[in-house]
């Protein structure tokens, strides 16, 4: 198999990014957690056959599950495939665990997932602890964006011309 044709993404590659979560919560803390995965999950990933869209993580007792996330089955599966939606466990240290869980119960805050990415091999997530916004914070985040880019396009075209 020649380097041209390979089918999985390389390693730091990021295999799922949840671009709404930027604008549908004010990110206040960012974590990396490894996922706890079954056998043809990990091939399923690695082909980018994934979705974190609607993805959310839960407290369990004493540990963190991430919740519907989308792993479409592996195409070269067998009858011993696994479910897309099943709950899957979040690892990480237990003292952050502990925090985490701490600030989620005391603050009101939501833990989703940014991003998933290989690293070293392994699947990873990016979590982003953040508050929900309401309408009016995400239509002034979109008028803030708006004004720094035209900003930037307007300082742009201004250093070509002088």
């Amino acid at each position: 198999m020649s380097k041209g044709s390979r089918k999985t993404a390389p390693a730091g590659d990021v295999l799922a990014n949840h671009r709404r979560a930027r604008r549908d919560y004010e990110i206040l803390d960012r974590f990396e957690a490894g996922l706890e995965l079954r056998g043809t999950e990990v091939k399923a990933i690695r082909d980018g056959r994934l979705s974190i869209e609607e993805a959310f993580a839960t407290v369990e007792g004493d540990e963190l599950f991430l919740r519907d996330m989308r792993v479409e089955p592996y195409s070269h599966g067998n009858v011993h495939n696994h479910e897309p939606r099943r709950p899957r466990k979040l690892l990480l240290h237990r003292a952050e665990i502990n925090r985490l869980i701490g600030r989620i119960r005391e603050k009101g805050l939501t833990l989703i997932p940014l991003k998933v990415y290989l690293k070293r091999g392994k699947v990873k997530v990016e979590l982003g602890l953040g508050k929900g916004r309401n309408v009016v914070d995400k239509r002034e985040t979109m008028k803030r964006r708006d004004q720094d880019r035209e900003m930037r396009r307007a300082m742009a075209h201004h250093l070509k011309r002088g």
